[in-house]
Parts: C-alpha cells; sequence; structure tokens
C-alpha cells in the first residue's frame, strides 16, 4: 500500500465575506492510497485562520501520513489528534479504498438518488444590495431554510436586512439562521442578541469569539435567541474535555464541521454527547471541493436528521469537480446518473 498527496486551490466565483475577512481561494489537499488496482481518495480540507491545524508543519505531516499508510486507518487517526483536516482525509481515504466506487463512501438511498438532504441556503456578507440579491435568489430556488452571515458590516444595515426578509416572509415560511462567527463582545452581545431575537430567528451561530467560556455559559444561560456552537468546538480533542464544554456551557444547539472537529470519527464523539445532554445538532461543510462535501452529505444522510444542514457550499467555486451532487427546491442530492470528473 502507498500514498501520494497534492495540493489544489479552489477558487471563488465571486469574494466571500466573512466577519474574518474576505475569501478569494481556498487551500485543499488531497490524499491518494493505492493498494493493487484499487485506490481511495481523500480530502484534508484545512481552513486557514480557523483549522486548529493551521500550522507550518501540515505538509510534513501530510508526508509523514504517507511514509506511514501502512499503520491503518485506526492508528493513524490515533496519532494525527492534532490534525482534524488531516484526520478527515485519512477517514475518508481508506473508506473510498474500501468502497465499490471510490466516491461513494456511504451507500443508502441518498446514493442511489432515491432521498435528498435539506440544507439551508447560504447568504454571504458584501454590500446590501449585494445580500438582498442573494436572498431573493435562494427563496426563488425552494429554500425554505436560509442562513445569513451578520458581523462584517453595520449591524444596523444588517438588521434592516433581516427586517426586510421577515415584512416579506414570516418564520413559518422561511427559517432564518444567523452566523455571527464570534463578531460580538461579550459585553454587546446581549443587547444584540435581545434585538436579533425580536425579529424571529432560528438561531446565532457563535455570537462571540470561541475560548470565552464564562461569557458565553452567561450568553447561553440568559439569551433570548438560541446559540449554537461552531468555533468552539474546534481543537478540543479529548472526550473528556468535549463533555466539560457542553456541561458547563450547555447550549442550545451545535454545529460539526467534519473537517475542523476530527472527521467522522471526532463528530460521532460530539454526536453523542450532544444526545446524552439533549442538545440538537447539525452538520455544515467547511467550504471543501465536491470530493468532501459529497463525503459529508453521505454520511450525515445516515444520521437520519431531520433538520436543515448546512451543505449547500458546492457551487462557490470556479474549478470545483464536477459531481453527482445537485441542490433542487432547498434540498441536495445525488444523482448516480451523473459520472465525477475528479482529476487534479
Amino acid at each position: 500500500m502507498t500514498a501520494i498527496y497534492n495540493q489544489y486551490i479552489l477558487n471563488f466565483k465571486r469574494p466571500s465575506g466573512t466577519s474574518r475577512g474576505v475569501l478569494t481561494t481556498k487551500e485543499t489537499w488531497f490524499l491518494e492510497i493505492r493498494d493493487g488496482n484499487r485506490t481511495g481518495i481523500g480530502e484534508c480540507g484545512i481552513l486557514r485562520s480557523l483549522s486548529v491545524d493551521d500550522r507550518p508543519d501540515y505538509e510534513k505531516k501530510l508526508k509523514w501520513v504517507c511514509e506511514n499508510i501502512n499503520l491503518g486507518a485506526e492508528e493513524l487517526w490515533k496519532a494525527l489528534k492534532e490534525y482534524p483536516s488531516i484526520q478527515f482525509g485519512v477517514e475518508m481515504a481508506f473508506r473510498s479504498l474500501e468502497a465499490e466506487n471510490k466516491f461513494e463512501l456511504f451507500s443508502s438511498a441518498f446514493t442511489m438518488g432515491k432521498a435528498a438532504i435539506p440544507i439551508n441556503g447560504l447568504i454571504w456578507m458584501g454590500e446590501k444590495a449585494f445580500m438582498k440579491e442573494q436572498i431573493s435568489e435562494k427563496i426563488k430556488a425552494g429554500f425554505n431554510c436560509i442562513k445569513m452571515k451578520i458581523g462584517a458590516i453595520n449591524f444596523e444595515t444588517e438588521i434592516s436586512l433581516l427586517k426586510y426578509i421577515r415584512s416579506e416572509f414570516p418564520s413559518k415560511e422561511i427559517e432564518l439562521r444567523v452566523d455571527a462567527n464570534g463578531a460580538f463582545t461579550p459585553e454587546e452581545a446581549p443587547e444584540k442578541l435581545m434585538r436579533l431575537s425580536e425579529l424571529d430567528l432560528h438561531s446565532i451561530e457563535q455570537p462571540i469569539k470561541q475560548g470565552q467560556w464564562a461569557a458565553m455559559t452567561d450568553l447561553c444561560k440568559k439569551t433570548p435567541l438560541p446559540i449554537a456552537l461552531d468555533e468552539e468546538l474546534i481543537g478540543v480533542f479529548d472526550f473528556e474535555e468535549k463533555e466539560k464544554l457542553l456541561k458547563t456551557i450547555n447550549p442550545q444547539y451545535l454545529i460539526f464541521k467534519p473537517s475542523l472537529i476530527g472527521g467522522f470519527r471526532g463528530t460521532q464523539e460530539w454526536i453523542d454527547l450532544a444526545e446524552k445532554y439533549s442538545i440538537n445538532w447539525w452538520v455544515t461543510s467547511a467550504l471543501e471541493s465536491n470530493v468532501g462535501l459529497s463525503a459529508i452529505a453521505q454520511w450525515t444522510y445516515t444520521k437520519n436528521t431531520k433538520i436543515p444542514q448546512g451543505l449547500g457550499t458546492g457551487s462557490l467555486y470556479t474549478n470545483n469537480f464536477e459531481s453527482p451532487l445537485e441542490v433542487k427546491d432547498g434540498k441536495i442530492q445525488y444523482n448516480p446518473d451523473i459520472s465525477w470528473k475528479f482529476k487534479i
């Protein structure tokens, strides 16, 4: 058994704004395992400035994985605790190697094209006119759950945009989620949450920066608007620490990005704890290519969750790989009649 890795740069169709800056490209790495005539593909979906494994030795660690690929998926996952995106790529690649079709990792009604997964429509930060345009497009495309990034432009402008959506579409028609990406300070967060709650929103992701457990605990206890932890989960490796975080903060929701929290196995640990403490959750992609997105969608379908997931990022790039993934009527589906075109 041998393995190689390659870097691939995904180019955004248009600059995409977050509270941490504007994205024009997205770096990703592909791990390919070869065993006789079989090959397995895994995507190591690092997100610079957010991934805990955004480290100078990242490529060196990928080289180490290739040199030690015969350790197998289990031992490599354990050895890569501090490199969750590589854990994800390793899990994917081994699963792909064993699959009849290397891109169909979890066979189900989803991969047979008989079932779809409801997803949210993502609205990126930008000028008011651009955000309004995106909102209209998502609603026309059949989405009944919209997620809007907030925290980068003027808060009053964001409030007016949300009011605009609500004036046109009540909550029984459109579910609205917002994602602050840690943009608020602990001091200003309570008032901003109060104002946002008046707009009948579903939830807010990560209102303050991660790592402020006391402040986040207080917010989750008193908030008028359900809070979903996202970045807060990044870099929490040990099961005991994960449980301590949930028992301490007691959030209303959790959001899982497998590339950022240890792949499927790391995510499953969070799911087990969420169910233990009766915390609802959903899964979100971390801007992977269609290869990683497809693997996450296939796995997510097997979890039988009914609420909209955050898996609608495949159309963001000019040079994504052609795949069976399609988004129709606010759902992601897998069309087995469409072939993969994967070449790097």
